[in-house]
């Protein structure tokens, strides 16, 4: 076959996600508190952008509007303003550092007031540090022991149990296997009690030590049958060791008040509350969306590097570039998130347009709804709304919902199709309201529901308690 050159036109359509496509994508499915990191970020590294400060009515916010539009003394037109940028403040600055004597390495404390010792906050010790104490208290200590424990404690997780071999620890000690040995028992006696345990038996067992408790009912249990025990086999238990089931109940209570974690309350992570994006509140028989802008930082273009750019006799060719570039990035910026906003609102309108009975209600009336209803509803593609959704939260009268909670198939019910979340609503009420000794299997349950005629099967029903964390029938039962 010979080979030749020839030329050819061809006719294609393709979509093309250029950076600024790629941008507004990415900050629509960020969440709030990523969102205000990501404005953050951008408000450091683009000079183009700048934060509007509060405005409350105070004489420095009327100011800053004012700045927007008259244009300032400091940057004239006939001098370089980039000269200025460079040596804005210097001489207030190497002013203000003379006045006190930082300069000449001393301080004046009667020019500037001293710092408060109240302004000061203290930081609560972690399960380490609290460790690391009671070490230090040990007295007729060998050093090597001393050593080798502080390499216990080292490797304690969060809730304090030893994820480190022996031999690791050996190794990492410098140290023999029985001075390894005798820093673990020395952990294992620290506050609180049954840190340094390698698993959840062991953590109960040394527990048991500070309340006597050792050949006890409660002992052979945990050492034992801990399997049965989640099962709560109760009865099962008492023929096995012999005794009555009352006797089982108490050992099974004292196990309940026992501590599984107990580095848990020392620890130093501090929670992370959900901040909302949409709130959906009703005033005078109507709904009204409000989207939250609380924590993100407001941004705006910087006039005087604006006016930088038409100064172009004064700038060289890179910098222009570089003004050029960061202008175009801040303003795509601002357009992407008006954009992210308009479209969030719109997403949350249409799901209010078709859960308004939910937001009468409340779960109870949730109806089925998909990502195409939405999607046909607003005109866009699934792929927009789904990204809308993704890791948002809207708060209304019934709580805070992710907005993916609204999104649920349909079950055939007395009135129509049914929400599946409203199926499980309804599940865990009748579970909620059972009789504790006499639980209720899911065939009974299902029976339940068909009196409310609502078809559902039995595997269904084992599907949605599995997903609402509920035991089955076994292991709700209550014998006291």
């Amino acid at each position: 076959m010979a080979l030749e050159s020839r030329l050819e036109i061809r006719l294609l359509q393709k979509l093309i996600l250029t950076p600024q496509l790629q941008q507004a994508i990415k900050l629509l499915q960020m969440p709030q508190l990523e969102l205000s990191q990501n404005l953050t970020s951008e408000l450091v590294e683009n000079p183009f952008l700048e934060e509007i400060a509060d405005e409350s009515g105070n004489s420095e916010a009327s100011e800053m509007e004012a700045s927007e539009t008259e244009p300032h003394d400091d940057f004239d037109d006939t001098e370089a303003p980039l000269e200025k940028l460079m040596n804005i403040a210097n001489d207030d600055y190497f002013e203000e550092r003379g006045m006190d004597g930082r300069d000449l390495g001393y301080f004046n404390p009667g020019t500037v007031a001293p710092p408060s010792f109240e302004n000061f906050i203290s930081r609560e010790g972690d399960l380490q540090e609290h460790l690391l104490w009671q070490l230090r208290l040990a007295a007729n200590m060998p050093e090597a022991i001393k050593d080798a424990a502080e390499v216990v404690i080292g490797n304690l997780d969060e809730n304090g149990y030893l994820r480190a071999t022996d031999e690791d620890i050996t190794k990492m000690a410098g140290c023999t296997p029985r001075e390894t040995a005798e820093a673990v028992k020395l952990v294992q006696t620290f506050d609180p009690t049954g840190v340094g345990a390698r698993d959840l038996k062991e953590c109960l067992l040394l527990q048991l030590d500070s309340l006597d408790l050792r050949g006890t009912l409660v002992e052979s249990l945990i050492t034992n049958s801990m399997e049965a025990l989640e099962k709560k086999k109760y009865p099962h238990l008492a023929k096995e060791y012999n005794c009555a089931i009352d006797d089982v109940l108490a050992a099974v209570r004292v196990i309940e008040k026992l501590e599984p974690k107990p580095g848990r309350n020392y620890s130093s992570t501090s929670p992370v509350y959900i901040v909302p994006d949409v709130y959906i509140v009703k005033s005078e028989g109507d709904y009204h969306i409000v989207l939250n802008d609380e924590g993100l930082p407001r941004l705006r273009l910087n006039h005087i590097y604006k006016r930088l750019l038409s100064q172009k006799n004064s700038l060289q060719k890179e910098e222009k570039q570089f003004i050029e570039e960061k202008l175009r990035s801040a303003i795509w910026l601002l357009k992407s998130l008006e954009q992210r906003n308009k479209t969030i609102y719109r997403v949350a309108e249409s799901i209010l347009k078709f859960q308004r009975e939910f937001f009468d209600c409340g779960v109870r009336l949730l109806k089925p709804l998909n990502l195409r209803d939405v999607a046909t509803d607003l005109n866009m593609h699934e792929s927009t709304i789904s990204r809308a959704t993704s890791s948002k939260y809207l708060s209304c009268d019934h709580g805070l919902f992710s907005l993916k909670f609204f999104f649920s198939s349909g079950i055939q019910g007395g009135e129509g199709r049914m929400s599946s979340t409203s199926v499980k609503d309804i599940i865990k009420k009748i579970i909620s309201e059972e009789d504790s000794r006499k639980p209720l299997s899911d065939q009974e349950i299902v029976d339940i529901c068909k009196g409310s005629r609502i078809e559902i099967a039995r595997r269904t029903v084992a599907k949605y308690r599995k997903e609402l964390n509920i035991a089955p029938q076994n292991q709700r039962k209550r014998y006291d």
